[in-house]
This record gives C-alpha cells, sequence and structure tokens, in this order.
C-alpha cells in the first residue's frame, strides 16, 4: 500500500522551477510552474542521456500543457502524463503529489 511522503515545504521551491526529492531511494523531479500551489512530479531521470538531471530542466507550454525541457538533450515531457514530444515511444513515470498546510507530500 503506498502512502504520503512529505518531501519540503511549497516555499522552498521558487516558482518556475524544479527540485529533486530522494523517495524510497528512487530520485524524483517535482516542479513548481507558477506562484500558485500546483505543483507536479515525475522521475528525475533524463531516459535519453541517462543522468539524472529533469529537475534542472526549463519549465514551458505548448498547446496549453505544461512540459519541461531536458537540460542535456533538450528532448521536453509532458509534466502531467510524462510522455516526450519528440518521440512518441518514450515516457517518464508520473507521481501523484499535492500541497496541503504548505507541505508537498508525494504518493510512493
Amino acid at each position: 500500500m503506498s502512502q504520503w511522503k512529505h518531501v519540503c515545504e511549497i516555499d522552498q521551491i521558487a516558482p518556475g522551477t524544479g527540485v529533486c526529492a530522494l523517495v524510497n531511494g528512487q530520485q524524483i523531479a517535482i516542479f513548481r510552474p507558477r506562484a500558485d500551489e500546483q505543483v507536479f512530479a515525475i522521475d528525475n531521470m533524463d531516459p535519453f542521456a541517462k543522468a539524472n538531471v529533469l529537475s534542472r530542466g526549463i519549465i514551458c507550454e505548448h498547446d496549453g500543457q505544461l512540459w519541461v525541457a531536458s537540460p542535456l538533450k533538450k528532448q521536453r515531457f509532458n509534466l502531467s502524463d510524462g510522455s516526450c514530444m519528440e518521440n512518441a515511444t518514450v515516457n517518464v513515470s508520473t507521481y501523484p503529489v499535492k500541497v496541503s498546510g504548505g507541505a508537498v507530500t508525494l504518493q510512493a
């Protein structure tokens, strides 16, 4: 059974950026696209570069959806479903994440 795990406080993630959290031994990238409390969580591993760097990517918007561009090879991953814009056969895992009372928690 999965549990909600405290990751950090929302004010520790600057709007428009991501952070990396180690949850159950796995690196998870958590993004806060705007100054509100909306957050997204995906694998931190860039499947093309084979490096844990997605939390350092650039958040962008395309056709009304939010994406993160890998800082290495620039492929874009959808923050909602993990799909890759440039290659439909590749994706990253997404994780349920929420903010409650200022605390960012991840279901793991």
